[in-house]
């Protein structure tokens, strides 16, 4: 079925409503007129596009893809800076932009939609309360447009403002979209059906290999080393190297980031959720459920398991909030960061959280 994205029609052929409607309604309105990404008018800053592109490429992750300056922007641009031996601007300056070029990748890719992008099993309407959730068998996307979005590593305003508002979704259509389509798609090694989530969430199956990682409070960034774990007290970057970034959510208030050395033990791909009021944070309901599994689950489309009891490093529901909103202590992150973590790391990695 072919409609315009700003309707994202869901697999059943039932029309959901707007999506940029669900938005903010001075983002992309179908009242307004469209112009070209890139251009005067547009939600879209071209460089910075390219560059959250070539970061993401590189290993070092801006969060979604959007075109727009923010806090996880800063924090990739500065870890890759570190990576490279540049100063620690957060600023695209001439090194820092030859830099990125390496990787060779133009900003954006023209799309026919295929099965693997649209097919999926939605749910429309999306259940805010838990209880309903528990009811369901699985906590999938909600429309093609959303389902895209994540599979491309952005936002459904994105997707709309990269194509147009009149655009159509669809089998077969073809969209202009975020260029992170990977290189590899061998995922031998990953255990269950890691392979399968990486597959769909075009994680390149060619990861930099690392051997621990480290967040910090005061930067809000999950850091990929490779090299000897750093003993207590030693500097964790001594003599090692740096490959991977990510933007992360860790704790709150309430259930703050668990200082001290973890281990992840095991990986969990599209895992259930047993939703336990009496540690998460603002739960909607005081009942003790068991959610099934998605990609709109509380932890998304994986879990890696910590050694501190109840706590992991885990995707998300809501890619957007990253780095903005609270967890309930857990390191959260975007699913498609998450996976790419997952495809780096080996089970039983270390993890060192400090302030």
């Amino acid at each position: 079925m072919r409609v315009p994205i700003i309707t994202a029609v869901l697999l059943a052929g039932i029309a959901a409503p707007s999506v940029i409607a669900q938005q903010s309604q001075s983002t992309n309105s179908p009242s307004k007129t469209w112009v070209a990404p890139g251009t005067p008018g547009s939600p879209i800053d071209g460089t910075l596009f390219h560059a959250q592109v070539l970061m993401s490429a590189h290993g070092f992750s801006p969060g979604v893809i959007d075109g727009k300056a923010g806090e996880s922007f800063k924090l990739a641009l500065e870890s890759f800076q570190e990576s490279r031996g540049l100063d620690r601007t957060g600023e695209l300056d001439d090194e820092t932009r030859a830099a990125l070029l390496q990787a060779n990748r133009p900003s954006t890719v023209m799309v026919k939609l295929g099965p693997d992008d649209v097919r999926s099993n939605y749910v429309y309407p999306f259940p805010s309360d838990p209880e309903k959730q528990a009811e369901l068998k699985f906590l999938g996307y909600r429309n093609m447009l959303e389902k895209v979005a994540e599979r491309y590593h952005t936002t459904p305003a994105t997707i709309v403002a990269l194509n147009g508002p009149d655009k159509l979704i669809g089998l077969g259509q073809t969209l202009r979209l975020p260029n992170v389509v990977p290189q590899s798609r061998d995922y031998g090694g990953t255990p269950g059906n890691g392979g399968g989530a990486m597959g769909a969430l075009n994680v390149n199956g060619e990861q930099p290999q690392g051997d621990y990682v480290v967040v910090d409070k005061s930067e809000g960034v999950l850091k990929v080393y490779s090299g000897d774990v750093p003993g207590e007290g030693e500097d964790e970057s001594d003599g090692n190297r740096l490959v991977a970034a990510f933007p992360v959510t860790m704790g709150s208030k309430e259930y703050p980031l668990p200082i001290g050395r973890w281990k992840a033990t095991t990986y969990a791909f599209l895992p259930p959720f047993n939703y336990n009021p009496a540690i998460l944070n603002n739960p909607k309901t005081d009942k003790e459920l068991r959610l099934p599994p998605g990609p709109n689950g509380p932890v998304g489309v994986a879990w890696l398991d910590l050694t501190k009891e109840h706590y992991g490093i885990h995707g998300t529901n809501e890619p957007q909030t990253i780095g903005r909103a609270e967890s309930s202590g857990c390191i959260r992150m975007t699913n498609w960061d998450v996976l790419r973590l997952a495809r780096m790391m080996k089970p039983g990695f270390t993890a060192i959280f400090q302030a």
